[in-house]
């Protein structure tokens, strides 16, 4: 069968898949950042080209809470970069804790300028690339004779990088915007939805036999509870 291929853009949004993960005896949160839903539309060939730089782009409202600077590393081959945390808002509202990558130069003394902190937060519009990479890692080892060992392991690696931030910030605390008492009600509603995941999850653990013994879980009762200053 033979015919023209079919183009598509698809328009999701910024998630949270979140689940408790049982590591060595504690239950851990994984938050594991995901792309959901969305709209799927018919594209030409020329407008997919047309539309190259636009990909695996998004677009957020954010509160930074937190703005971490990371030198370059040589030896793991990472460059000098800024990682921005705070929460976006899902369609409905509810925040979600999420993390950001700044690497240009300028865009890193930029957010380090507006001094960033749980006291400090800045709420302002975000838009970047959302970059997947594999790295191969090549790990060889001598033999007493013939040639050595080769073997490859290959990971993954998905990294948000923010390239582009409103020339102005929203108000802060404001009831135009979001205030500081508005957020955290927020946050308060998610811990109570972090419990009744860890609850159902629990209970299905049960259900099939698979409960976790009650002095492995002991250290983490529930859904640790975020520190912010607003």
């Amino acid at each position: 069968m033979s015919g023209n291929p079919g183009f598509v853009r698809i328009d999701t949004a910024l998630d949270l898949n979140e689940f408790y993960s049982n590591r060595n005896g504690v239950e851990e949160l994984v938050s594991a950042r995901r792309n959901e839903g969305g709209f799927v539309h018919s594209i030409t060939e020329t407008e997919l080209i047309a539309d190259e730089n636009k990909r695996a782009i998004f677009e957020v409202d954010m509160v930074i809470t937190k703005a971490t600077h990371f030198e370059a590393n040589e030896e793991k081959n990472t460059p000098e970069y800024l990682n921005l945390f705070g929460y976006i808002f899902n369609f409905r509202g509810a925040p979600l804790p999420y993390d950001f990558s700044v690497y240009h130069p300028g865009a890193i003394s930029y957010f380090e300028g507006l001094e960033i902190s749980g006291k400090n937060p800045v709420f302002t519009k975000l838009r970047g690339i959302e970059v997947n990479q594999t790295v191969v890692r090549t790990y060889e080892e001598e033999s007493a004779f013939g040639d050595p060992s080769v073997r490859e392991v290959k990971s993954s690696h998905r990294d948000f990088v923010v390239n582009w931030a409103a020339a102005e910030p929203y108000v802060w605390d404001d009831a135009e915007t979001i205030t500081a008492a508005e957020l955290s009600e927020a946050l308060a509603k998610r811990e109570i939805t972090l419990a009744d995941i860890k609850k159902r999850q629990d209970e299905y653990r049960a259900s099939k036999g698979s409960a976790i013994p009650a002095a492995a879980a002991t250290p983490t009762t529930g859904a640790k509870k975020p520190v912010y200053n607003f």
